[in-house]
């Protein structure tokens, strides 16, 4: 019953944002007929509206604002609106610039992204405010039992209190071990044990039953569970059964079979799809355009020292997936065997081993590293997915195998070309720091400091910072 609620909601709001997106567009047609002396008529940018229309309802749709906005704050709304608004005209942008649709006016684009951004973000508002003020009055109230009486049915309890927009009512504790004699949970009253749930449900009107216990208490649930499947009770069970420290919860489903999904990196899958996406554009741009460069440097290397142009190194890469790294040649033959001996990960930061490295470089191969034209071939590893511009450096195999059991969490992202080792110090920090600037990289990870490393990057690059 729920889900074809749910169901019925979300084309309810498909049809309703369609309809505003409509608006926004016979808005900027009448204000683009006002601004502009240009004659245009209703349908000539209809291609607008076919486009622009789907394209917010499937951006909408990816950033969840089709399910219940009851525990979600205002901030958050807005935020998926902005995803949404930044998404859609993206993929417009993209449309227009591909096929080239040179008769679609820019000012009516402008116009159109605007309006239709603010009337969905009005919208999408007098809905928020709508139902929080229908939740608050004690309207549309969604009433729960607890079954649970300890610290974590007490936060539970504490977190709804402070929510009343919510909408939540709760009727009372149910007691899961009715041997310790436990009369209240924080304010509710323990109105039964597990025996009395049958009984509570014929005399008071419950929506939903919460299970908030411990993990070790679940496998005694089970008749409970059942009794509220009996009576079309919705049952929800709390997920915080493991004290987790780094990875966050969430849950899945395989084909109706419900999974319990732990993750020490919050990037969400349109993030990552978008930096994918950024990565396969750049890498590609940049082959392009740097190509003559790339030529002259490889006749460069094949000219003044012996052996080959490019320097093949086996890394590993998201969660150790072996692949192929490509340098510039930069050293003479035979030096990654004598480098490769390092019997700790510290010593390869010391100035001694720094001196040891330098020895074997070449004269073309000092000016490649010093200014960093030695990587760019990792283009081609963004290119085809093995790396990505802003990630942990990828590491040997060798090294990997000296690594303490924390600083193997660094391949939970995919490696990249540049990072906050890059633009901290590089070479001028220990392995340590390298591995802890990694970490704090992961668990702050977002698209805009992935930009702001990009833009970091550009001046150790030109200046030569930490480079030898």
């Amino acid at each position: 019953m729920l889900k074809e609620k749910e169901a019925v909601i979300r084309k309810f709001m498909f049809v309703v944002d369609l309809s505003v997106v409509g608006v926004a567009y016979l808005a900027a047609f009448l204000m683009r007929t006002i601004i502009s002396d240009n004659a245009m008529t209703l349908r000539s940018h209809i291609i607008f509206l076919v486009l622009a229309a789907p394209l917010w309802g499937l951006t909408l749709y990816a950033n969840g604002m089709f399910l219940s906005m009851r525990t979600r704050s205002y901030l958050e709304i807005v935020w998926a609106i902005l995803r949404s608004a930044a998404l859609t005209f993206l993929a417009f942008g993209t449309i227009i610039f591909l096929f080239r649709l040179g008769a679609i006016s820019r000012l009516f684009y402008i116009l159109f992204a605007g309006l239709s951004f603010v009337f969905i973000l009005i919208e999408k508002t007098i809905l928020f405010m709508g139902a929080h003020y229908v939740h608050r009055q004690s309207l549309n109230t969604r009433r729960m039992l607890i079954v649970g009486t300890g610290p974590r049915a007490i936060e539970f309890i504490h977190r709804v209190d402070r929510h009343p927009e919510w909408g939540f009512e709760l009727l009372g504790a149910i007691d899961d071990e009715p041997s310790r004699g436990i009369h209240h949970v924080d304010r509710l009253k323990v109105v039964g044990t597990l025996e009395d749930m049958p009984r509570i449900f014929h005399e008071e009107a419950v929506d939903e039953v919460v299970f908030v216990v411990p993990r070790s208490r679940l496998s005694a649930l089970l008749e409970a569970i059942e009794d509220c499947e009996t009576e079309g009770i919705v049952v929800t069970i709390a997920v915080d059964l493991f004290d987790m420290r780094l990875a966050k919860a969430s849950v899945t489903d395989l084909e109706g079979l419900p999974l319990l999904h732990f993750k020490t990196t919050h990037a969400k899958e349109w993030q990552l799809f978008l930096k994918r996406i950024f990565d396969f554009t750049l890498s590609t741009l940049g082959i392009v355009i740097f190509s003559p460069l790339l030529l002259i440097v490889a006749i460069l290397i094949k000219a003044t020292s012996r052996g080959p142009v490019f320097y093949r190194q086996s890394r590993l890469g998201y969660h150790g997936r072996r692949f192929t790294l490509y340098k510039f040649r930069t050293m003479r033959k035979g030096a990654h065997d004598v480098l490769s001996i390092v019997g700790d990960l510290n010593d390869m930061t010391t100035p001694e081993f720094r001196l040891k490295k330098t020895q074997w470089i070449t004269p073309v191969g000092r000016f490649l590293r010093k200014s960093s034209i030695d990587e760019f071939p990792q283009l081609f590893n963004v290119f085809v997915g093995h790396m990505s511009f802003v990630g942990p450096r990828p590491t040997v195999p060798e090294e990997v195998d000296k690594y303490k059991t924390w600083q193997r969490r660094r391949f939970s992202m995919k490696p990249g070309i540049t990072c906050l080792w890059q633009v901290k110090g590089r070479n001028k920090l220990n392995f340590e720091e390298w591995m802890k600037l990694d970490l704090d990289y992961l668990d702050h990870w977002s698209l805009r400091q992935d930009f702001v490393i990009l833009l970091k990057t550009i001046p150790v690059v030109l200046f030569g910072i930490g480079a030898y």
